[in-house]
């Protein structure tokens, strides 16, 4: 009998040295794990590699994609860890630098069992680990560094080492759960913007990768994110809109994504959240945002930039509809795949991306789209496939949503593979806290609307005697249509212009296939006022009665204005007027000022024409009412 009991206990001895002594070892293999209780559970399972596997041996651009995903590990090697370095009031830069550093490296090495991405993955965990804390005070710092670190915690479970596990697990709890237990902390619970769905997610994360140690803790986040997530879905109603506009989109509804992955993998349900309406719909939005040029329409605070949206996979899978990944097919047309390696969530795009064969992406059908919401718009264009095709973006909403500016009425265009009518893009938050300005207030006297690309004087938009648009106003899309040789939208704006006009109602319209029509028809007040026209471009223009000639490259556009006898055509400096705003170079404003009478109704009509539509470019004359 002791001698059984001997054999028992060299038994479990050898296995508990050879479990231990495989954490640091050249032969690190993830391990076997129950998908519903152990590890991995976040996104992947256990055995889900092959399905990756197989999908980049059998087609050559997920194939290209691994490997720019691998480089990207290999040059993270070199990298010393990363230390707790503020920018201003923000720990963000050195969170998102940990989450894509551990994700990549998580992925090689569950995909290669390479254990140099190990054991860097590991360090980088650790160094983070034993910061003083996340900078609760920006919660969106402890948000993605929580997400950075349970990835790694979950992905690389079997491989750490019970110090580093015990390390790893403590900050997740000390550092990121707990403080977001704290009212002083999670103001983002009732938070209608993308703090709501990147705290939300970071979180979740967090509990789900230490749930078997902290069941009700980990319960309790967990339900707090369903509970509360739906405040900031809400605004995806009634069409898909986002009304942060183009890159925070690719912020909030990508950690919305990666929040519902991961519950419904590791739960088996997204409680029917992924229904809530609009969401669905949101990825064929941001479809029509990518522009002929292969830019975004941008408003709000946005650059012109576009790239690669993991998320959309995603849509694509759960809808069956693989055409909403037109625009991001056409980013992986390319031979240099490093331009994705700053893709933060990249890894996610061969778990989303694995069912949907490229070649079953088709050109969409439709040419139009419009959304309402808190901030609508209307997107139009002559072609999918054509890079020179003609494209209008309209925008009416409010300047008080969040991370908006004054553009209420504002448009962007595109012809000939050129941007004519651009946006002047967000400005860097930190060049201006960091001079002392509170940049994210909503009130009609807020610091905001003093720097210029936030304000109407920089937007394609019309200003009335220098006044500031109106910050309680809203504008829907009253009008649309997709007829045939006249796409239109119509919105009526004169809520932002409240107390400076009666009525201001702006039209866009696509015109025969070949140019664009911007038409305003307004109403005075009881004064004599001024109308300012303008719109922002990166052209070189040459002013002439009622017209003007803009030219960038060996292009050319013709602006025409069909108005009252006394508008005078003008172009505006773009150059800064306080220390705190940001310079534009190559840029001006070009449009006409016009001095109207009191309580008198009148019509602007501006054709953006095409070099090669000049001799065929008509003004439609018609009130807006008729088009």
């Amino acid at each position: 009998m002791k001698m059984k009991k001997t054999i028992s206990l060299l038994f479990f001895l050898l296995v508990f040295l050879t479990t231990n002594s495989c954490n640091k070892n050249d032969s690190l293999a993830p391990a076997e794990a129950n998908p519903k209780n152990g590890h991995p559970r976040i996104l992947l399972l256990e055995g889900e590699e092959q399905q990756i596997k197989e999908l980049i041996a059998a087609d050559a651009t997920w194939r290209k994609m691994h490997t720019a995903i691998l480089e990207e590990c290999d040059k993270t090697l070199t990298k010393p860890e990363l230390a707790r370095e503020m920018i201003g009031r923000r720990l963000l830069s050195t969170s998102r630098e940990l989450l894509k550093r551990v994700f990549y490296l998580s992925y090689g090495y569950r995909m290669t069992g390479d254990v140099r991405y190990f054991f860097k993955a590991e360090k980088e965990m650790l160094a983070v680990s034993r910061f003083s804390d996340w900078n609760p005070s920006h919660f969106l710092d402890v948000a993605e560094m929580t997400m950075g670190v349970a990835i790694g915690y979950d992905w690389l479970y079997a491989a750490l080492s019970e110090n580093s596990r015990k390390e790893n697990k403590e900050a997740i709890l000390t550092k990121g759960i707990y403080p977001s237990k704290e009212s002083k902390n999670n103001s983002w619970l009732k938070a209608t913007n993308n703090w709501n769905q990147v705290c939300n997610a970071g979180m979740t994360f967090g509990a789900l990768a230490i749930q078997e140690d902290h069941p009700a803790l980990a319960s309790e986040i967990i339900e707090r994110a369903f509970q509360t997530l739906p405040v900031s879905m809400n605004v995806y109603q009634p069409e898909g809109v986002y009304p942060e506009g183009y890159g925070y989109w690719g912020y909030g509804t990508s950690f919305n994504i990666l929040f519902l992955s991961a519950v419904e993998k590791a739960l088996g349900s997204d409680r029917g959240l992924s229904r809530t309406p609009g969401f669905m719909e949101t990825g064929h939005f941001l479809k029509h945002m990518i522009t002929p040029t292969g830019k975004s329409f941008n408003w709000a605070d946005c650059g012109t930039g576009a790239n690669l949206n993991a998320a959309m996979f995603w849509f694509a899978e759960k809808t069956g509809d693989p055409s909403v990944l037109w625009s991001e097919k056409k980013f992986l047309e390319t031979d240099n795949f490093s331009k994705f390696k700053g893709i933060r969530e990249l890894p996610a795009i061969m778990i989303w991306g694995k069912n949907i064969p490229l070649a079953q992406i088709k050109e969409p059908a439709e040419k139009s789209w419009v959304g309402q919401g808190p901030n609508p718009v209307a997107m139009m264009r002559t072609s999918w496939s054509d890079p020179e095709a003609v494209y209008v973006g309209f925008k009416a909403g409010s300047p008080g949503v969040n991370h908006g500016h004054m553009d209420v009425g504002s448009f962007l265009m595109e012809a000939g593979g050129v941007r004519w009518a651009s946006d002047p893009g967000m400005q860097d938050y930190e060049s201006l806290e960091s001079k002392g300005m509170s940049i994210f207030g909503r009130t009609q006297d807020a610091q905001r609307w003093t720097i210029f690309r936030m304000n109407n004087h920089s937007h394609n938009v019309l200003t009335i005697d220098g006044q500031l648009q109106q910050v309680s106003g809203y504008a829907k899309i009253d009008r649309s249509s997709e007829k045939p040789g006249f796409s239109f939208a119509i919105s009526d704006i004169s809520s932002v212009y409240n107390g400076q006009m009666k009525k201001v109602v702006r039209g866009v319209a696509i015109k025969e296939e070949k140019y664009v029509v911007v038409r305003d028809e307004v109403e005075t007040t009881g004064k004599t006022t001024r109308v300012k026209w303008a719109m922002f471009t990166f052209a070189n223009v040459t002013l002439e009665e009622k017209s003007a000639t803009l030219t960038i490259g060996n292009q050319q556009l013709l602006l025409k204005v069909n108005g009252p006898s006394n508008l005078v055509m003008k172009t505006w400096s773009t150059a800064p007027t306080n220390d705190y705003d940001a310079a534009n170079p190559g840029t001006l404003m070009v449009g006409f000022e016009c001095e109207l009478p009191a309580n008198t109704s009148e019509t602007f009509e501006v054709l953006l024409v095409p070099e090669k539509a000049a001799g065929s470019a008509t003004f439609v004359n018609r009130k807006l009412n008729e088009w």
